[in-house]
């Protein structure tokens, strides 16, 4: 694979277009379908005029009364119709805030966001970033030595062009956090996703402020940017406003940062781009995006005018990201760019098995449920996951009512025990507690003291085990534990299998992250014009209300490549 130069690629070539309904195109590639007199009448022949979101789109009433369209406004006039509104060309390029492309050397305002444990994978990253987008490595979970391979290989694979990586809050291992933005400066990764913080730590503080300079005209610019993925409020203020003085004065001290820094700290928000997390897969908070996405629009805009900053952050939308209408009702909604998740697990650049990617790609809208989270099981916190295939979830409530119900595992009923080393550990209890032990004296020693005097705590640790390890057997393909898969998961995927069913994107197998991105944002341009058409009274037959992903790969896909069998450059157009 060559790599790519610093800024982003150009779009990508268009592509030819067939007739038919399933036809798209960019426009630039000769007129939609039309009957003679230059207007097209019939679902299939709207459906190609408006695919087309390069040309204008007007919609008109002919001399019949009947709604039509076309691109040609003479066509209109000759016909002696009525032109009753139009849909401008809308590219995808177009959508979304010109700022995050620009400031991130991308060629959409399109993300995908980190997938724990790797599965956001460097074969993932480095795809993206090579087709102009932006993509965050799973960091989450990796330990340092396997990390700092990994963002080795992104820089091998993209050379300069930009990527991030996941930077997920571990209050109780703040080493793991400290080690992942070291990896970041080593490897010359200016972004990070600053995931599950609860209140801002030095770590983080570090890695901003020690970034900061003053451009030629004085005014200070971040060379490390921080793009903060939260669904709270009062964690989105943290984010939007300077650093805390205390901590930075700290870091003054320490000699980490200097004190024209720490100036410059006080006129920048501590991340360039909040990203409202709603509905997802894994840890969320299942709040709805149409409450949670204008919410934090509006801290931001109160914060920006309290503090007159000259560019305030930007606001993007993640969850319940998985077809063209979300994408669209988000940008509707503010959003300055879009962030996709749960999606991109069932692509072939995804870290996650094939086993796990077969049940994921035919997963629908209500295949999913929430279970206790591993790490946060004593408080009963939840993930959201698969449910079709696997009997995870089931398992994990039962492990978590057991745990409420209990003082240990002593005073666990006979039945209880052997249902939990037959169906759940499948060994005894007593050779489990012993690798938990192991586990944790590597890591994490204080667990296991503390757990010494608190029996309930011992069981808590044992049902982490099966809980942590469960996500592991479902990444490995572990045979023999395919009804234990842990499989994080939202809603958006079973809405995205419906849309693309029967399209070439139906396959997991030759799946790419890349053609997913190019239809879904070519949806939501084709979307935003069908959109303007209806707002004028227009009526759209079912055969032209949405875009449909075609049939078969088209050329220039990463899936023709696949289909074909030969090597994927993962280069955008030239």
């Amino acid at each position: 694979m060559a790599s790519v130069p610093a800024r982003a690629a150009p779009p990508r070539a268009v592509r030819p277009v067939a007739d038919g309904p399933r036809a798209a195109g960019r426009g630039a590639d000769g007129p939609a379908i039309l009957g003679a007199d230059g207007l097209g009448r019939t679902g299939r022949e709207i459906y190609a005029a408006l695919a087309r979101v390069g040309n204008p789109c007007l919609l008109v009433r002919d001399p019949a009364g009947r709604l039509a369209v076309t691109a040609d406004p003479a066509a209109a006039h000759a016909a002696g119709a009525a032109v009753l509104a139009v849909a401008p060309p809308t590219l995808p390029e177009q959508l979304g805030a010109a700022g995050f492309r620009a400031d991130h050397g991308v060629r959409l305002s399109y993300m995908t966001g980190a997938m724990a444990n790797g599965i956001a994978s460097p074969r993932m990253v480095v795809a993206l970033a090579r087709a102009g987008l932006l993509a965050s490595y799973g960091a989450a979970g990796v330990l340092p030595d396997r990390l700092d391979a990994a963002l080795a290989e992104i820089r091998r694979g993209v050379g300069a062009a930009p990527f991030v990586c996941n930077l997920i809050h571990s209050p109780n291992e703040l080493e793991l956090e400290r080690a992942t933005l070291a990896a970041c400066l080593r490897h010359q990764v200016r972004c990070v996703e600053a995931s599950a913080f609860v209140a801002l730590t030095p770590q983080i503080v570090a890695y901003r402020v020690s970034g900061l300079r003053r451009d030629r005209s004085g005014r200070p610019v971040a060379s490390n940017r921080v793009i903060a993925k939260l669904s709270r409020q009062e964690v989105a203020e943290h984010f939007l406003r300077p650093a805390p003085e205390p901590i930075v004065r700290a870091l003054v001290a320490a000699g980490t940062v200097t004190a024209e820094q720490a100036e410059l700290a006080r006129a920048m928000p501590m991340a360039d781009d909040v990203t409202v997390e709603a509905d997802s897969g894994g840890h969320t908070d299942r709040r709805p995006l149409a409450v949670l996405l204008p919410e934090i629009i509006r801290l931001r805009d109160a914060v920006a005018a309290e503090l007159g900053y000259r560019r305030p952050p930007r606001v993007g939308a993640a969850g319940g990201i998985g077809t063209p209408a979300a994408v669209l009702a988000a940008f509707a909604m503010g959003a300055a760019y879009v962030v996709t998740g749960s999606v991109n697990q069932s692509c072939v650049e995804s870290g996650q098995s094939e086993p796990a990617k077969a049940l994921l790609g035919r997963a629908g809208p209500t295949d999913v449920d929430l279970a206790p989270a591993s790490d946060m099981f004593e408080i009963g916190a939840e993930v959201q996951v698969l449910r079709s295939g696997t009997m995870f979830a089931g398992r994990a409530r039962r492990l978590l009512e057991m745990y409420r119900a209990h003082d240990g595992l002593e005073a666990l009923p006979a039945a209880d025990v052997e249902w939990l080393e037959r169906s759940v550990l499948r060994r005894p209890v007593a050779d489990v507690w012993a690798d938990t032990v192991a586990y944790f004296n590597r890591r994490d020693p204080e667990q296991i003291a503390r757990a010494e005097g608190s029996p309930k705590r011992r069981m808590a640790l044992v049902f982490r085990w099966y809980l942590g390890l469960s996500s592991s057997w479902a990444i490995s393909a572990a045979a023999d534990r395919v009804t234990d898969y842990q499989i994080w998961c939202g809603p958006a995927l079973g809405a995205f299998n419906e849309w693309a069913a029967g399209s070439y994107l139906a396959d997991v197998t030759s799946r790419s992250v890349v053609d997913v991105a190019d239809e879904l944002m070519l949806g939501a341009a084709y979307a935003a014009r069908a959109a303007a058409l209806r707002f004028a009274g227009g009526y759209l037959p079912a055969a032209a209300a949405g875009y449909r992903p075609p049939a078969d790969p088209p050329a220039g896909s990463v899936a023709a490549t696949l289909v074909a069998g030969g090597p994927v450059a993962y280069r955008g157009a030239a």
